[in-house]
């Protein structure tokens, strides 16, 4: 199949499914003509791709994984253990990552409401 009918199939644009042969997420044959061919299996492919983004891993990281990922039903499952220890380190990544952020937003929310007596004053 052609770059539109995955397009359309995988509901991702075409912009987007060259993004992902760029960054070595699909391989699509090519033509003579210079046009991509693509696999019936490239749609899961790309549904895989976008559940790991939604999962908010990097292009980097799922050209890494993406090899070892089954599907699980609804869900995608690594399907070899030194990927899932990848996928554990990510998360834990996420999580200080969460943590930061956490201190940022509290520490904000105070510089926010120590600066309300002052607005009430008038004074800014």
């Amino acid at each position: 199949m052609f770059i539109g009918e995955l397009s359309r199939q995988s509901g991702v644009s075409t912009r987007g499914l060259r993004y992902y042969e760029e960054q070595g997420l699909l391989h699509p044959l090519r033509r003579a003509s210079g046009y991509r061919e693509f696999e019936a299996s490239d749609v899961d492919t790309v549904r895989r791709i976008r559940v790991l983004l939604a999962a908010g891993l990097s292009t980097d990281l799922i050209r890494e994984v993406l090899p070892c990922m089954a599907d699980e039903g609804t869900i995608l499952a690594p399907t070899c253990e030194e990927m899932a220890q990848d996928l554990k380190r990510e998360r834990e990544r996420m999580g200080r990552s969460i943590e930061e952020l956490k201190a940022a937003h509290a520490m904000l929310g105070s510089i926010i409401h120590a600066g309300e007596p002052l607005a009430a004053q008038g004074e800014c």
